[in-house]
Parts: structure tokens; C-alpha cells; sequence
């Protein structure tokens, strides 16, 4: 099938699906369908893979249970409805006997996993249409991965999660380049959301290596670790990893702040962490306990779990926002003090309002924070991202792109220092606060050599002013 009718097919799916159903609920129904496609699909793969060999494959979703019995079976409008609420749904809760049934289980147990459709025809003619979607080379699985893809920041827009677990992908592809994922390390995101951390770095490390040996394959089955809490988000990013070929083997749906950090054990960590934790969100005060530094935010307490979870060694990008940075009250000041002293935090960049704003995301400003577990830190290197000429922010119309960034990576590699970047010494860090925020000291200069006259205009404007207000004033008490 080419590219134009993989597109026209699958945009027509969705475009039902948004006219039958309500808010995010449409890319709910959307991805479990797919799922089912998908991995009926893998399933007929191993059975003829097994036939070839001489051997049985037991398939997870047996018929009448599988995608194509019940999306060609012949039933009544009501009947279908009812095979996938009272059968379908019941039967892939209780899938038990292995990791892989277990994650099918996992994803549709979550409460918020259901069928939204109520039009057994309508759920018929979506499932046709995603049937006729032939997935058989790489680059149609990148079409619909691509269209997948751009379906994800409406989650933020619909607002019923405020974008809280999409993250715009120039933002992750340049964290990506610098944190830089090789063959072999373990990598996590404890906050996957849609996983866009994984599915990033397993592109880069397809890219620096092309051709992988049969040992380099196996290998790369094992590298990739995520958790997720919530029902909507693990189901997205399961999705949205088996579109892109990410091994899934290794993605729990856990509630990160449940492990106690205080009793992670080399073993237990990793070598590279990429995420971005929820900003913000509420944090349950049972898991206060399983931390050091006890606080209500959970980006504070996300920074603990990332210090603590990675090697000795190794390399942590996050997204945190500027009150991780600037924060002077108890808990803040103590993380800092740690981080700076224990990790090497070597670099900052300063992302302007709004790179986040077309996902939900209220206007907060961010940064990306990169530090490795080699010891204390001696100098950060800090970057201010710019916004398009002409516009103070990033906006919905005119998001972050790749080439945003490109000066940003290219000055990183040198830690060169220009108009839009600098260097802080350890030395330079106030020993009180530890305080962190970027301080652009081009843009401090300019402010501080303001034009005399441009000044004496300013205060003579608000002179009239204020004279202008008590003639009016005046005027009232008369």
C-alpha cells in the first residue's frame, strides 16, 4: 500500500473516531484498536516462523479472541458491542502465564482502558479501516508511527492531562544528543508517558551504528526500561514503542515514588536517565517515607529518585522547572546542595515560555538539567534558547524545532561561551542558597549601561503620570 493511502485510511479512522467520541477518549479507543491489529500480526508472524521449524506457537489471544475472528465475524450491530465489553475486555484482563500476556493484561486492566464506542457498525468500520493498514516493511510502520505521533500533543490540548506526559520532540532529540545513549547501556525513564525518551534513544543508537551483530541485537532487547502510573499514558507509550520497534520488555506500570531510593543498590541503577517528570503533580504522602529529603513536589522529589537511581558513572537529562533551580526554601536548598556536591552538573539550558504551551502545559518556565554520577561539580555550562526572531515565546503555531537547538548542541560540544551562553564556577555558586537559575550576564550588561537619556525619559513619563493621577484626584475631592 503506498504512502498516500496508509495516510488517507488511518486519517479516516480518526476522523470518525473524533466525531463519535469525546475529548482525549478517541486516542484511547485508537490505540487499543491498533494494539490488537499490531499484535495479532506479530502473532500470525511467530505461528508461520513456528510451522517453518517444525513447531506449535500457542498463540496469547486465541481465536474467538483474536483481531480478525470478531472484526470480520458476522454479528449484529449490539452483538459486537456486547463481545467487547462483556468477552473481549474480560477475557485480555485475565491473560496470565508469561511477562508478555502479562503486559497485554497490564494495559487493558487500567480502568480508563475501555471500549467508548457504543455504534457496533461504527466500531466495525474503524476496525476495518485500521485492518487495511498493511504494516510490511519499515517504512510503512514510519508513516503511521509518524501519524501516530503527531495525534499525541491534542492529548495536552484536549487538557484532561495538561500535556503533563508529552514532551515536545526537539526537546527530547536534544537532550538525546547530549546525554548520547550508546550499545549496551541500560537505559530508564521512570515518567515514560508516551515514551518518546526511549523511542528517541533507540534511534540515536541506530543511527551511530547501523548494522548490529547477533549478540548487539540481543542486547538492545534489554536496554530499554520505563514506568508509568497512570492507565491512559502506559497505554499510549506500549503503543506508540511497538510502532517504532522498541522492545517492550522491560515497561512496568508502577508508581515510580513507591520505591524506596534510600534502598537502591548499585545493581538496581542505570546507566543513562532521561525524563520529564510531572510538574506539579500531587504527591502521596505514603511515599514521603521512601525519601531523604521530604517535600510535597513531585519534580523535587523526581530530581531524588533520578540522583539516587543512576550509576556511578552515569548520565541523567531532566526536565525541571525553574523552581527546582531557584527555590530557597529548605528542601530545594538541600537537593541543590547534594546534587552540586555529590554529582557533576554540567550543564543548563534555559528554555524560553511557551515550548511546552501547545501541549497543555501551563506557561512555566523550564530547563534542561544534565549532571553524571563522576563527582563533585566544578563549572556548569548554561545556554539560553532563543524564540524565533520577532517573537518573545514559542507558540502553538510556531513550536520548538530541531533547528532551534542546532547552535545550542554545536557551542555545547566546545562549551564555548557567546551572546546566548556562559560559564559558572562552583566558586561563583552562593554557599547559602546554592541557587542555580540561568542569569544571562550579556543581557545583565545591557541592563545595567542603559542610555541616560532613554532613563530620564522613563522617569519623566511616569512623573506625568502620577501628576496626571492627582489632578484627577483633585477633581474627586472638590
Amino acid at each position: 500500500m503506498d504512502r498516500a493511502m496508509l495516510k488517507s485510511k488511518f486519517k479516516q479512522a480518526c476522523d470518525i473516531l473524533r466525531n463519535e467520541i469525546a475529548s482525549v477518549n478517541y486516542i484511547v479507543q485508537l490505540s487499543w484498536m491498533l494494539f490488537l491489529k499490531l499484535y495479532d500480526e506479530l502473532e500470525d508472524e511467530r505461528e508461520i516462523g513456528a510451522k517453518l521449524t517444525g513447531e506449535v506457537y500457542k498463540r496469547k489471544i486465541p481465536p474467538p479472541y483474536r483481531w480478525k475472528d470478531w472484526v470480520y465475524k458476522d454479528m449484529r450491530d449490539e452483538e459486537v458491542i456486547d463481545f467487547i465489553n462483556n468477552k473481549l475486555f474480560p477475557f485480555l484482563r485475565n491473560l496470565d502465564g508469561d511477562e508478555e500476556s502479562e503486559l497485554v493484561a497490564t494495559i487493558f486492566r487500567g480502568k480508563e482502558i475501555q471500549n467508548y464506542l457504543h455504534d457496533g457498525y461504527v466500531l466495525k468500520d474503524v476496525a476495518k479501516l485500521l485492518d487495511a493498514l498493511e504494516l510490511k516493511t519499515r517504512d510503512d510502520i514510519y508513516v503511521i508511527s509518524t501519524l501516530y505521533e503527531e495525534l499525541l500533543p491534542e492529548i495536552g490540548e484536549m487538557g484532561k492531562y495538561a500535556g503533563e506526559y508529552y514532551t515536545p520532540r526537539p526537546v527530547i532529540r536534544l537532550m538525546v544528543n547530549i546525554v548520547n545513549p550508546k550499545i549496551g547501556e541500560k537505559i530508564l525513564d521512570p515518567f515514560m508517558g508516551s515514551a518518546g525518551f526511549l523511542i528517541e534513544s533507540y534511534n540515536h543508537i541506530l543511527k551511530s551504528k547501523k548494522v548490529f551483530t547477533t549478540k548487539e541485537s540481543e542486547i538492545l532487547k534489554d536496554m530499554f526500561h520505563a514506568q508509568e502510573k497512570k492507565d491512559i499514558p502506559y497505554l499510549i507509550g506500549i503503543m506508540n514503542l511497538i510502532l517504532h520497534n522498541v522492545p517492550t520488555k522491560h515497561i512496568h506500570k508502577v508508581d515510580t515514588f513507591a520505591e524506596d531510593v534510600m534502598k537502591i543498590q548499585e545493581k538496581d541503577r542505570f546507566h543513562i536517565i532521561l525524563t520529564n517528570p510531572p510538574f506539579g503533580g500531587k504527591f502521596d504522602k505514603r511515599y514521603k517515607a521512601n525519601f531523604p529529603i521530604k517535600s510535597s513536589d513531585t519534580e523535587l522529589m523526581a530530581l531524588q529518585y533520578v540522583m539516587r537511581k543512576v550509576k556511578h558513572g552515569g548520565r541523567v537529562g531532566i526536565v525541571v522547572p525553574e523552581g527546582v533551580l531557584s527555590n530557597t526554601t529548605g528542601p530545594f536548598v538541600r537537593v541543590r546542595k547534594e546534587l552540586l556536591q555529590n554529582y557533576n552538573v554540567h550543564t543548563i539550558i534555559s528554555l524560553p515560555k511557551g515550548v511546552f504551551t501547545a501541549t497543555g502545559k501551563t506557561s512555566v518556565k523550564t530547563n534542561l538539567l544534565f549532571f553524571d554520577r563522576t563527582g563533585p561539580t566544578e563549572e556548569i555550562w548554561y545556554y539560553e534558547i532563543q524564540p524565533p526572531e520577532g517573537m518573545k515565546n514559542f507558540t502553538k503555531t510556531r513550536p520548538m524545532m530541531d533547528e532551534d537547538w542546532k547552535d545550542c548542541l554545536e557551542k555545547w560540544k566546545k562549551r564555548e561561551v557567546g551572546e546566548n551562553s556562559w560559564v559558572v564556577s562552583i566558586e561563583d555558586i552562593d554557599n547559602d542558597t546554592y541557587e542555580l537559575t540561568p542569569r544571562n550576564p550579556s543581557k545583565l550588561k545591557k541592563k545595567e549601561y542603559r542610555p541616560p537619556r532613554e532613563i530620564l525619559e522613563d522617569v519623566m513619563k511616569e512623573e506625568e503620570e502620577v501628576m496626571n493621577l492627582l489632578e484627577e484626584l483633585r477633581g474627586l475631592l472638590k
